[in-house]
């Protein structure tokens, strides 16, 4: 006996109701009328003879079944995506959609100068790019809400495959007139001693940087912190303190409209640039393609 099976579109309509718990906002985000996608749940429903949502006037719900269902529909909308980019990119890399998440250290000083060729190389890539903190950007990667990331290298998700594209150094920066600005390469036991700014938690560039330094991490609540590079200058130039900033952000002008100064470190403390994506993800040769052209 043949067995009916929901559709692709069924599924779709599911997962956005459970994702925004509100029948007109899903609907948009599907691209459908609320009718329409309400017919498509109830034929869901009634496909399988159990309820997965909860109607009421002034609230939707899901049921505990219906929860349970929304995590398989999204493994198998990502194997439904997956098969899709598999022939898209076999016929053609670097074309169609691609969702690339870029941590904020990285996208402003890096994306602006490689994109205008990126377009131009690969005119059929339609790029749509989130900026988030490196914890949240994996969450989405691993939930399918993004296809690949570009971070700071290493962290903790054997889940993903990971890349690494390049280096980028450290720099002191500090005002002219503070006593390192005398110094041609700086050291862990030079930052030891000075108000050493650094970004909030949960930047993943605070932990790099101390570690370029080998110095140990602050306790939550000391010391100053920034919510932004552009904001650590800032209050660098304001005299309040030294920081550390990568040469990447430099060499695009992070320092620029200041008399900032900008020093090596001796033992050349750097982190490391690269692309995550999820190991089951069938586009691996297309992201190693996109690594060179971000990094040629």
């Amino acid at each position: 006996m043949q067995t009916h099976l929901p559709t692709i579109r069924q599924l779709r309509y599911l997962v956005a109701v459970a994702e925004h718990l509100h029948f007109g906002r899903a609907a948009e985000a599907c691209l459908a009328t609320q009718s329409t996608l309400s017919a498509g749940l109830q034929e869901l429903e009634s496909l399988l003879g159990v309820t997965l949502v909860e109607r009421t006037k002034r609230r939707v719900l899901m049921t505990p079944l219906g929860d349970e269902v929304v995590v398989r529909a999204r493994e198998v909308l990502r194997g439904a995506e997956d098969i899709a980019d598999l022939a898209r990119a076999a016929g053609q890399p670097l074309s169609g959609p691609l969702r690339l998440g870029v941590i904020p250290t990285i996208a402003p000083f890096l994306l602006p100068q490689v994109l205008p060729d990126l377009r131009r190389s690969y005119p059929g890539l339609k790029l749509t790019l989130r900026e988030d903190l490196t914890a949240r950007l994996l969450e989405r990667l691993a939930g399918g809400g993004l296809d690949v990331a570009l971070l700071a290298l290493p962290f903790d998700a054997p889940d993903m495959e990971m890349v690494p594209l390049a280096t980028d150094p450290f720099l002191l920066a500090c005002r002219p007139d503070h006593p390192l600005a005398a110094k041609d390469a700086i050291t862990g036991a030079d930052l030891a001693g000075a108000e050493l700014l650094l970004l909030e938690e949960g930047h993943c560039l605070r932990e790099h940087a101390l570690a370029a330094c080998s110095l140990p991490g602050p306790r939550r609540g000391d010391g100053i912190l920034g919510t932004s590079l552009g904001t650590l200058v800032q209050m660098v130039a304001s005299g309040m303190g030294v920081t550390l900033v990568p040469e990447l952000a430099v060499r695009a002008g992070l320092l620029r409209g200041t008399d900032l100064l900008t020093r090596p470190l001796l033992r050349g403390g750097h982190r490391l640039l690269g692309l995550a994506w999820r190991k089951s993800s069938p586009r691996g040769a297309e992201f190693r393609l996109l690594g060179r052209v971000l990094f040629p």
